[in-house]
């Protein structure tokens, strides 16, 4: 699933993830999980909302998952907002501030900081918008497809 890099714990990355993704469904936000990116990377969790914002959230797992992984920087050309997501434990003084805060767990999450940077620096390009939202929308729904017939496209 997502975030199973060198120290992170797969059972934490997944119930901070379910948190992420409860916290944004409760918000009216749409949750799509492991989301490749035109540049190769993969958002952990990208957001989209009705107006068409989008934010990307990083799950880091543990202090060792959050050390070894210097890329998310790059995240921030393919969204309006960014976050780190962490579990309770998870010392939050290790993440850099200018960046949004989730704290989750399996049952929901909380935005401790939102993204410090001004909305009207960070707005997605147009173009990079309709790209971006036309990806995830093939991308949810070929996962649909592949729940409803997990054959389809298999060579006969």
């Amino acid at each position: 699933m997502t975030n199973l890099s060198a120290g992170a714990r797969p059972e934490a990355t997944l119930a901070v993830t379910r948190g992420v993704c409860r916290l944004w469904r409760a918000r009216a936000w749409t949750p799509l999980l492991e989301v490749p990116l035109a540049d190769g990377r993969r958002a952990d969790v990208l957001a989209l909302a009705d107006d068409g914002t989008v934010a990307i959230v990083e799950v880091k797992s543990s202090v060792e998952d959050y050390r070894a992984d210097a890329k998310w920087t790059d995240y921030l050309a393919w969204c309006d907002r960014f976050y780190f997501a962490v579990g309770p434990q998870f010392p939050q003084a290790l993440l850099p501030d200018t960046a949004g805060l989730i704290m989750a767990d399996a049952f929901g999450g909380d935005i401790l900081r939102d993204d410090p940077r001004p909305v009207a620096e960070t707005r997605l390009a147009a173009g990079r918008r309709k790209a971006l939202t036309l990806r995830c929308a093939r991308l949810g729904a070929e996962r649909l497809q592949r729940l409803i017939d997990p054959q389809a496209g298999l060579a006969i």
